[in-house]
């Protein structure tokens, strides 16, 4: 990753450039983990773009994963990834899916 900016910026910007969406939001849901304070470690990426027309999730994903090799290799621990056609989106009601919780040590577990 870059020197300059946060994680979350570095994604956003990654992914701005790459697929020009119509809709991305980037958003940091280390909070939901057991990780320290501050921490850029788990994101849910949502990314609309008609550049997925006629690909599959798996290749969505992909593509996704290469836009960000450099986040996944070093400080990104997990990425909740939800990719759509405009079309798909409007199906939907603009609006993805909630990210699964934490199974591994999750702050919400802690007593």
């Amino acid at each position: 990753m870059s020197q300059t900016g946060s994680v979350q910026a570095s994604i956003e910007r990654k992914l701005r450039d790459r697929f020009q969406p119509s809709v991305l939001d980037v958003i940091n849901e280390s909070h939901m983990h057991n990780v320290p304070p501050d921490s850029e470690t788990h994101f849910k990426v949502v990314v609309v773009t008609p550049a997925f027309a006629g690909k599959r999730s798996v290749a969505r994903h992909q593509q996704i994963y290469q836009a960000l090799v450099e986040e996944m290799a070093g400080p990104v621990h997990a990425l909740a990834i939800h990719t759509y056609t405009d079309e798909e989106w409007q199906r939907l009601g603009a609006e993805s899916p909630d990210s699964p919780r934490c199974r591994g040590g999750s702050k919400a577990d802690q007593h």
